[in-house]
C-alpha cells in the first residue's frame, strides 16, 4: 500500500458534511449504478423541482412515482426515493446527533431499512458524509480491483477476501479505500 500512496500521492478525499441525512442518502441512492455524469445529470433534475434546488423529505413525500420518473429516476429508484422521504419525515431514522453515538454497523442496519439502501449506499454515506475513517467497502468492484492490482491477487477477490487481505489497514480503511479506488481510476 505504501507503493501505491507514493504513487497516488496525498489523500485528498473531502467529505460532503453539511447535507442532511435525506439529502446524502438520496443523492446516493440516484447514483446507484449510473455512470457519475448520468448520475449527476438526473439528480440535477431532481433538485429542479425544488424551491433553491434543495431537496426536502417534507417536499418528496407529496410527489407521485410519475413526477420522479419524468426526472429520470428508475421506477425502483423513485420508490425508494419516496421510501426515504417517508421513513426522514416520520422520524424513524436516525438523527445526526444519535447517528454520531453509533458504530458503524449499527448505522447499516438502521439505514438499511429503507427501500432501496443497502449496505454498500450506507457505507458510501459512512466515508463520505460522516467521514467515518475505517470503512472497507468490500462489494464495491473498484475496491475489488484495486485490492487486485495492490496484492498481486490472480483473480478479483470476494468480499470476504478484501475484508481478509485490508484488515492490517485499519482504523484507516476509508482512507485505504481511497486510494483502492485511484489505482482502478488510471
Amino acid at each position: 500500500m505504501a507503493g501505491v500512496i507514493r504513487e497516488k500521492g496525498p489523500f485528498t478525499l473531502s467529505v460532503k458534511g453539511g447535507n442532511d441525512l435525506f439529502t446524502s442518502l438520496a443523492s446516493s441512492i440516484a447514483y446507484q449504478q449510473l455512470s457519475g455524469k448520468a448520475a449527476a445529470t438526473i439528480y440535477g433534475r431532481f433538485e429542479a423541482l425544488f424551491e433553491n434546488n434543495a431537496p426536502v423529505a417534507a417536499e418528496t413525500v407529496k410527489l407521485s412515482v410519475q413526477t420522479l420518473r419524468s426526472v429520470g429516476l428508475s421506477n425502483n429508484k423513485a420508490l425508494a426515493i419516496l421510501d426515504l422521504a417517508e421513513h426522514s419525515c416520520s422520524g424513524s431514522l436516525p438523527s445526526a446527533r444519535k447517528m454520531a453515538g453509533l458504530d458503524d454497523e449499527a448505522i447499516i442496519k438502521n439505514l438499511c431499512r429503507v427501500r432501496g439502501i443497502g449496505p454498500w449506499t450506507v457505507q458510501m454515506h459512512l466515508i463520505f458524509s460522516l467521514g467515518r475513517p475505517d470503512v472497507m467497502p468490500a462489494t464495491d468492484l473498484g475496491i475489488q480491483k484495486g485490492v487486485q492490482l495492490t496484492y498481486g491477487l490472480p483473480s478479483l477477490p470476494k468480499p470476504d477476501q478484501v475484508l481478509e487481505v485490508t484488515q492490517h489497514l485499519a482504523p484507516y480503511r476509508s482512507v485505504a479505500s481511497w486510494y483502492l479506488w485511484r489505482i482502478v481510476d488510471d
